[in-house]
């Protein structure tokens, strides 16, 4: 069957619409981000004792960490289910839906009672919520790429991009402010008892914050004419599965050492600094902060950047300078200066944006626009896996194993060389924006669209 890529003579969306998009696209990631970050922090922080009481507490530690996992190992069915819907009914319901159940299930972890309360159902429940935020992330981020690049110009699809790409900064950055000001106000035990509580269930009001935005959005341009053409995938998972294999894998490999690097310096670098380094939480945090809201400028500057140079070059280097620079970063901080951790994580975070704006666009550019949602969601979700799932528990293990930062340190170098790897097997944007589609049944290369239009 002959699959041609949508074309539409309508005009393109008005500047307007395109700004729609992009804060709508920025700021519901955010908002989806904030709950993830605050388990994540959560986990490093409180979970082990209130939910995984032991004697020892690095086992209490790895368990709260290995619910941290779940919310990564449940992104695979969220990207299948909720990309291949995104491919089939609209971006746009998909993205409400994503939002309402990552929401309810952060609202619902703010509320579950205890291990000393519950016994043994608190903590599996607690995996059931993780599990259902996995879900919803998974089927986020695709879609929140597609919502702004689709609305923008695909020659300037590195920034557009980049809009869900400052989400989890942001996200974190507001997490990690709450937390910290929290931890401020409040005695140690108070916070361990029911003030990391009120972070949680802040969550209702940030999504009902979020629906309002996205659901006076419409529809975006390259679906409203996949809509008009009738040229939608039926089946979306088995034709990326089986036309455009090369392009997963690529786009899976790119993702992992941007993901474990991201967990070091948010998620781990938080128990490395209190439990290692004798540091206080707030301090921890504080520097976590302050990397965080760098981010949130610097990951669309480097999206623009990968705009005007070749993406994967950029990328490629920024990947290359992650691999080395946990060789610096942990003989730098073991002396337990404050100053030099945040020196640490702000460089170390500042490394992450140079790959994390150009990755959506990368990623997207990656696959056919008629299957861009679910590509995009199956790289996103199943890269998380292997790379930010085992990653805060791998640092863990590592670091009780052999009471040393070296062996941390070559697992970054690692997924450093992996990511380099799926980018050497990518491809770069088509010629002038144009998107080539490639026939899944003769082979044959389809009618591009013209960057005016649909593409």
């Amino acid at each position: 069957m002959n699959h041609t890529t949508p074309r539409t003579d309508q005009a393109p969306p008005g500047a307007s619409a395109v700004r729609r998009a992009f804060f709508a696209s920025l700021t519901g990631t955010a908002l989806e981000w904030y709950d993830f970050a605050i388990y994540s922090a959560a986990a490093a922080l409180v979970f082990g004792k209130v939910f995984f009481p032991a004697e020892d507490p690095a086992t209490g530690t790895l368990l709260a960490f290995s619910t941290y996992a779940v919310g990564y190992v449940s992104r695979p069915l969220g990207g299948f289910v909720f990309g291949r819907l995104g491919d089939k009914i609209g971006r746009k319901k998909v993205l409400i839906a994503t939002l309402v159940l990552i929401g309810a299930a952060t609202l619902l972890i703010g509320l579950l009672p205890s291990y000393a309360t519950m016994g043994v159902t608190a903590p599996v429940i607690l995996v059931l919520l993780r599990f259902a935020q996995g879900v919803g992330v998974g089927g986020e981020w695709g879609g929140a790429v597609l919502l702004s690049s689709e609305f923008g110009d695909p020659r300037k699809r590195g920034f557009y991009a980049s809009a869900a790409q400052v989400g989890p900064p942001a996200g974190n950055l507001m997490a990690n402010g709450v937390l910290a000001a929290l931890g401020a106000l409040l005695t140690e035990s108070q916070f361990e008892s029911w003030g990391w509580r009120v972070a949680f269930l802040l969550s209702g009001v940030l999504v009902v914050f979020g629906l309002w935005i996205r659901t006076k959005l419409e529809e975006t341009p390259v679906f409203q004419a996949m809509e008009a053409s009738r040229t939608r995938p039926e089946a979306p998972i088995r034709e990326v599965l089986t036309t455009q294999p090369r392009r997963l894998i690529a786009a899976i490999l790119s993702r992992v050492a941007p993901d474990v690097l991201y967990a070091l310096f948010t998620v781990f670098v938080l128990t490395y600094a209190t439990g290692e380094l004798g540091m206080s939480r707030g301090s921890a945090l504080a520097a976590v902060l302050i990397g965080s809201s760098l981010q949130v400028f610097l990951i669309p500057l480097a999206g623009a950047l990968s705009d005007r140079v070749n993406r994967r070059l950029l990328y490629g280097c920024s990947a290359v300078a992650a691999g080395v620079w946990p060789f610096v970063f942990f003989p730098m901080v073991n002396g337990g200066s404050w100053p030099l951790l945040a020196l640490g994580v702000v460089v170390a975070l500042a490394i992450h944006s140079l790959m994390y704006g150009p990755q959506a666009a990368f990623i997207a550019e990656q696959f056919s626009p008629r299957l861009r949602y679910t590509g995009s969601s199956l790289a996103y979700t199943l890269a998380g896996v292997i790379g930010g799932a085992v990653a805060p528990l791998l640092f863990t293990a590592l670091l009780d194993a052999y009471d040393s930062w070296l062996p941390l340190a070559l697992y970054i170098a690692v997924t450093a060389v992996v990511t380099v790897l799926g980018l050497c097997l990518g491809r770069d944007a088509a010629p002038a924006g144009e998107e080539d589609e490639e026939e899944e049944a003769s082979g044959h290369r389809a009618e591009a669209p013209h960057p005016s239009r649909a593409g």
